[in-house]
């Protein structure tokens, strides 16, 4: 007699940058331990993986592929906090007293921070504007590959979310086109263009809490959770 098959608990949520509707149910053993495994690792790119895979299994009718990175910590916390505890616990080093602290936090209150200023438009001239799109979890393992130092990084990161360049008449839409064609293309954009696609990074949605707590000597000093790095640390 084969082993009886556990339904899992199914639940539904909004995606921060579409408010689209989607259903995930929570972890099994086999989730957690992939997690696990790539918690110690603390490879960059081994965590990426990891919570592609994750999201992969628990999500129900969503490409993963597709999703702002923004949207997987949001996931992740989220079926973290109904699978196993809404509460983490961790230790930090205040940085004053170099002392351990242990910090709570509650995965629930963590919240997705907006800028205002933030826009997926960039105007190049009277003619034509350009919109970008967050990068996937793939280019950002992609990233993840690359040497820091190389110079190309960051010009890899900007051609990553370019999505479609348009005038009152014609949409160009960069995946049709070669990486000569692009390169090319980047090539005539002047400089305030490139600080506006510099601008869409630096105030992309992302997940951020602050913790307050008292050091040794009293003081009181507050510890910011901010992306995956803070939730695998």
């Amino acid at each position: 007699m084969a082993l009886p098959k556990i339904d899992l608990p199914i639940y539904e949520t909004t995606l921060p940058s579409t408010e689209e509707k989607v259903k995930y149910r929570t972890m099994t053993v086999k989730e957690e331990k992939i997690l696990l495994i790539a918690q110690e690792g603390g490879e960059t790119e081994q965590v990426l993986v990891a919570t592609k895979q994750v999201l992969n299994n628990c999500l129900l009718d969503l490409n993963v592929d597709k999703l702002a990175m923004f949207d997987m910590e949001y996931m992740l916390m989220l079926i973290r906090s109904k699978s196993v505890d809404n509460v983490v616990k961790f230790n930090i080093t205040d940085p004053d007293t170099q002392k351990p602290v242990e910090l709570e936090l509650d995965i629930e209150q963590v919240k997705l921070s907006r800028n205002p200023e933030h826009s997926n438009k960039v105007k190049i001239n009277d003619n034509y504007t350009l919109f970008l799109k967050y990068p996937t979890i793939d280019e950002f393992i992609k990233i993840a590959n690359m040497d820091p130092a190389d110079p190309l990084v960051n010009y890899f990161i900007m051609v990553s979310c370019l999505e479609s360049v348009a005038s009152e008449d014609e949409v160009h839409e960069f995946h049709k086109y070669t990486e000569k064609e692009v390169d090319e293309f980047m090539e005539n954009l002047n400089t305030s263009v490139i600080k506006g696609i510099q601008m869409f990074f630096d105030t992309m949605p992302k997940l951020r809490h602050e913790i307050p707590y008292v050091n040794e000597n009293g003081d009181k000093k507050k510890f910011t959770v901010e992306g995956l790095n803070s939730f695998f640390s």
